[in-house]
Formats: structure tokens, sequence, C-alpha cells
């Protein structure tokens, strides 16, 4: 399969590493509109740095595209790249609208090609084994969860062209960094009904245009509920936290640490850090190569990727919720 990476940024380490990999995958073009960063990683496998999109997808007409980009233009390269004829994976957001989110769902419907969101936090142990609890019955119905996200982003993170600008980054922690947390309640609980949410900056007032911090009360369609706080005014990178209180049991994810909450409050250790090799950030946690793996295992076998453009907008819309509601200050219905 002919491969293309669009966006050379810093997340798209965890793709060049997972691709190296996949058997069968050949990186035929990385694109970047910096095309020294292009280059960069054209050097390294042997590819051909484009800084247009539009013409790399003439040129080399990939069988994939793998999209790193800036979030505002998520959407309309991974439109292209379907029309194009090329499966897709997508860093998230997927969209940055729910308008965005069902166009991009109707492009994939209509090309009748892959198309991959990248919620990796979903192929951690934890989380899967916490999902079968869920699924299981054994410890009865959800009753709620509770989520952290505290973070560390300072001036510098913000010093490039488009983090920290509501055109172009679309929103803050919420969008960039909790939306994976808020990704994980929906896999875990089920679909979000509506949201009450208040996001601001207290952190880096003249810096950015967008929040540093957002707090969400999210009632699910189940009935159960949950709260997200999250911030990046944090001093440091901790794991993120999610706590579900089932009728029977109450299970904690810490990262990749999956635990069971004794009835004396002591934590009995069910999953522990993967040790798989990463190339990113570990507190981003280990999954990209997992994901990616999936996802060429379904362009192999026919098998539908299970996160795809109707399944990854729904996190996507209930941020977007989120932020209608801190603006309207009123309880949003997620559509």
């Amino acid at each position: 399969m002919k491969v293309a990476v669009a966006g050379c940024g810093n997340v798209s380490v965890n793709h060049f590493d997972a691709l190296s990999e996949i058997d069968g995958a050949q990186i035929v073009a990385t694109v970047d509109i910096k095309k020294e960063r292009a280059e960069k990683y054209a050097a390294k496998t042997g590819a051909k740095a484009y800084a247009d999109f539009d013409e790399m997808l003439r040129a080399e007409k990939p069988d994939v595209v793998h999209i790193a980009t800036p979030h505002y233009l998520h959407t309309p390269m991974a439109i292209k790249a379907l029309e194009a004829g090329a499966n897709v994976f997508l860093e998230k957001p997927c969209s940055v609208t729910s308008e965005e989110a069902d166009a991009l769902k109707a492009a994939q419907e209509k090309s009748g090609k892959q198309l991959a969101v990248c919620f990796q936090n979903r192929y951690n142990d934890s989380s899967i084994m916490l999902r079968e609890a869920a699924q299981s019955g054994e410890y009865g119905s959800i009753k709620s969860i509770r989520a952290f996200v505290t973070w560390s982003r300072g001036a510098d993170y913000y010093s490039d062209d488009w983090h920290g600008t509501a055109d172009k980054e679309c929103g803050g922690v919420l969008i960039n960094q909790a939306i994976h947390t808020v990704d994980l309640i929906l896999f875990i609980g089920g679909p979000c009904k509506n949201v009450t949410a208040h996001v601001f900056n207290d952190h880096l007032k003249g810096v950015i245009e967008v929040e540093d911090t957002a707090y969400l009360m999210m009632e699910l369609e189940s009935g159960a509920s949950a709260l997200v706080l999250a911030t990046t005014a944090f001093t440091e990178n901790s794991p993120v936290m999610l706590e579900v209180t089932f009728e029977k049991a109450v299970f904690r994810l810490e990262g990749e640490m999956l635990y069971r909450i004794l009835p004396d409050g002591s934590p009995e250790v069910l999953c522990e850090k993967s040790s798989e090799e990463f190339s990113g950030r570990s507190y981003w946690g280990h999954g990209h190569k997992a994901i990616i793996r999936d996802f060429y295992d379904c362009l192999k076998t026919g098998r539908r990727f299970s996160i795809d453009a109707a399944e990854g907008a729904m996190a996507l819309k209930t941020v977007v919720g989120a932020y209608s509601s801190s603006k309207s200050n009123n309880k949003t219905e997620v559509i």
C-alpha cells in the first residue's frame, strides 16, 4: 500500500514509528506546509516531500493518507483524500464543528473507503478491561464517572502559528487534550445526552485565545452522570485519572494502570503499564502503534474499522456541546 503522511509536526513521530512496523506499507509521500519538515521525514523514509496536499494527491495517488495537521484542516483534507480514492487515518478531532463531522461521515459513506479517527487510548489494556467490566453486567450498571486531566502547557507550547488560536486549534484543553478522556467516557459509558460546561483561561491570559481549563457535567443516555475537570495549568503532566462507580464496584483508571477499589479503600491492581516501546510522550499512552496496526489489518482483511467518522464524531459533538453550553450558560443537548 502506498502511504502518505500529511503534517510532520510533533504527533507525526508516532505515525512514522508505527508505519515502520506495518508489512506492506510504503511511505511514498510526506506533506507539510513547512516543506523542510516534510523533507526531514522524506529523507528517513525514502518518500517524496511536498508542501502542497492537492499536488501530492494528484501525483502519488496514495492508498492511505495519514492526517496530522492543525485541527481546522482535518475535515477538509480528509474529504479531499476520500474523494481521491484514499483510505484515511485522521488525528483527533475529526472535525471542529458538528456540521463538519456530518459532512465527513457523508463523504466516508459515499467513498466506500475506510476512515479512522485516532482515539488511541481505547487500545490501552486498561481501557479495554474497564469497557469489558462495564459490558459484562457483573458489577451492575454504571452510576457515575469522574475524570481528571491535569497537564502542563506553557507559553512555549503555543509559540507556533496555530496552537492557542480560535480559528486554527478551534479550542484549547477541551478539544485538544481532554477530548481523549471524553471519548473514553463514551467508550465505557455510552453516548452523551446533554452537557453543562464552563471553559475559561486562568493560566495564559493574553497568550492564547482559547481555554486552558474546562469543567463538564455530562448526562449519558444510560442515565449515568459523568464529571470532567481538565486543565493545562498544572505543573506536571500527570496520568489521566478516570473513575467509574458501578452499582457493585468502583474501578479507577490512571493512565495505563487499572485498579478495583476494595471496600476498605485500598486499590487492587488489575492492569500494569504496557511494556511496548514508545516514541512519544508517556502520558499520551502507548496506543498509537496498536490503533494503526488494527487499521491496516482492517484494510487488508476488509473488516470495518470501529472508530470511523460516525463513531469518532461522538466525542467531538460532546465537546461542541460543551463549548455551546459554556457560551450560553445553559445545558446543551448533544446532537
